[in-house]
Formats: structure tokens, C-alpha cells, sequence
């Protein structure tokens, strides 16, 4: 049997992108998340809480040899936590934002959750951090 690995978070996800500096309005400017790093038709970095937002130009990516190559295409996920009392308020911001929700869901455990899209068309969501807490 396999040793039981407790990793502590996700520290970083990834995002593919076609445009850095859309990117950078959007995720920087927009929604306000500390920019790390910027490598013009690489790469943009951004901190969101204790973790990393990593977001790649994937026709650049994909063929690396200094790192492993790494692409993706389609509309790619990844959800911002938020705490539950803050929810109803953060639907507020994107809406003063000019943010569109695309979707809002409640799931089995009563809380809810919103979809957005970034500029490239990925899904993204705000989630109370309670929702897996519950399950």
C-alpha cells in the first residue's frame, strides 16, 4: 500500500491564455489580484490569497524543453474561495464590476455558487470555502 500523502492546498493553477496584457486588465486591474511576474509571450503570475494563479500562452508552452511542455485549450475551470457571510457581497462587486454571472448554482448542501468567464472564455467561480467543508 501505498504512503498517505497530505498535501496542505493547491499552491498553484494554471490557466491558458492568448493575450498577456488582456490577461493583466483583467485578472490585475479587474479583480484586483497581485501581479507576480510578467514574461511578455510567456507567462503572467498573479497571487490570489496563499495560493497562485498561474496563467501561460499555451502555443508558447507546449513545446518547451527548459520545463516540461504544458498546454491546454477550451474553456479550462478554477473557482476563487471566498468566505460564505462575504458571498451575497462579492456577486455585489462583480455586478458593479460590469462583471457578467453567468451562472449561479446552489448545491446539495444549500450554498451557493457563481460562474464568470475571463476574456479567453475560461469558467471561472466564486465559491464560499464552507461548501466543501460540508461534505
Amino acid at each position: 500500500m501505498a504512503a498517505e500523502l497530505k498535501f496542505d492546498h493547491i499552491k498553484e493553477v494554471c490557466l491558458y491564455i492568448k493575450d498577456i496584457d488582456r490577461a493583466e486588465e483583467f485578472y490585475h486591474k479587474t479583480l484586483g489580484l497581485p501581479l507576480i511576474s510578467k514574461q511578455e509571450g510567456r507567462h503572467i503570475f498573479f497571487r490570489a490569497g496563499s495560493s497562485m494563479l498561474l496563467c501561460f500562452i499555451a502555443e508558447n508552452t507546449k513545446n518547451e524543453t527548459r520545463f516540461p511542455a504544458h498546454f491546454g485549450e477550451g474553456k479550462q475551470h478554477m473557482a476563487f474561495g471566498v468566505p460564505q457571510k462575504e458571498y451575497e457581497d462579492w456577486k455585489v462587486k462583480f455586478n458593479h464590476l460590469g462583471i457578467t454571472i453567468t451562472h449561479e448554482h446552489t448545491w446539495s448542501s444549500n450554498i451557493k455558487s457563481f460562474y464568470f468567464e475571463d476574456p479567453d472564455g475560461n469558467v471561472l467561480e466564486v465559491v464560499p470555502n464552507e461548501l466543501w467543508d460540508k461534505n
